[in-house]
């Protein structure tokens, strides 16, 4: 196997281990493309894990900057990273500003800062999910127009996997919500889940491979309905879904994107 294949396997042993959903996801599209999906997908697992590497915000923070800088080489000068997936990253040169954004908008996870109100929030997701639906329409040659839709697309993803993290967040001493009172919730997975049906509709005529670019937020509908409808759960279980309702929801995402 090649440099170059063994490092793509190796980003997706990472993804199947750490981001099992988004491994489904990636399973679900056609063989020729996952493997330019795996490498964006164990970057952004990386940059996640960083500012989680250390209690104390200033070594988290230097785990966040040496992706910073890998991917600011990356996209400025076409450097290959110093990582295990380092050449699989190199064909996606192009969406490496995307992931630079979005490494930089993890700064905020080290320092454990509680976002002001629901606007704030709302930017967050934009600049880290947001950036990754990005950066996959860029992989895919997606124009400006259509990776901004993406984007809006991913940052309404973006809350319903944050609606889902909420528990394990509250645990680790965080206070991921701007406001707790239910109509506050139900009203952000209300917006959201327009969000999500406008951005569908802006790329029904887009080319496939962009449109398969939605599938890692083929659990969002089914996630912010029931926050929508039981906006408590949320803090309790998380929203999550049953493996039945999980495995038909891919299926159907997959068949009708």
């Amino acid at each position: 196997m090649s440099d170059l294949g063994q490092s793509v396997a190796a980003a997706a042993a990472r993804v199947e281990a750490g981001d099992p959903d988004r491994f489904a996801a990636t399973m679900a599209v056609p063989a020729e493309e996952r493997a330019r999906l795996w490498p964006l997908y164990a970057a952004n697992l990386e940059i996640a894990r960083a500012p989680w590497a250390s209690s104390e915000p200033m070594v988290a923070e230097m785990r966040l900057q040496w992706w910073v800088d890998a991917l600011e080489a990356l996209a400025e000068q076409g450097h290959e990273p110093r990582h295990e997936i380092g050449a699989a990253l190199v064909p996606l040169r192009a969406a490496a500003p995307h992931l630079v954004a979005l490494a930089e908008a993890r700064r905020r996870d080290c320092w454990n800062e509680p976002f002001a109100d629901a606007a704030e929030l709302s930017t967050y997701l934009g600049e880290t999910s947001g950036n990754l639906f990005r950066a996959a329409g860029a992989v895919f040659g997606a124009d400006a127009a259509a990776q901004a839709v993406l984007a809006r697309f991913g940052a309404a993803a973006g809350l319903a996997a944050w609606f889902r993290a909420v528990p394990e967040l509250l645990a680790r001493g965080r206070a991921p919500l701007p406001e707790v009172a239910p109509e506050a919730i139900s009203g952000l997975a209300r917006a959201a889940l327009a969000e999500l049906d406008a951005a569908r509709r802006a790329l029904r005529r887009a080319p496939a491979p962009v449109r398969r670019a939605m599938l890692p937020g083929w659990q969002a509908p089914a996630v912010l309905r029931l926050a929508a409808r039981a906006p408590e759960r949320v803090a309790q279980d998380g929203l999550g879904l049953s493996e039945f309702s999980r495995r038909f929801g891919l299926l159907r995402a997959a068949l009708t994107i």
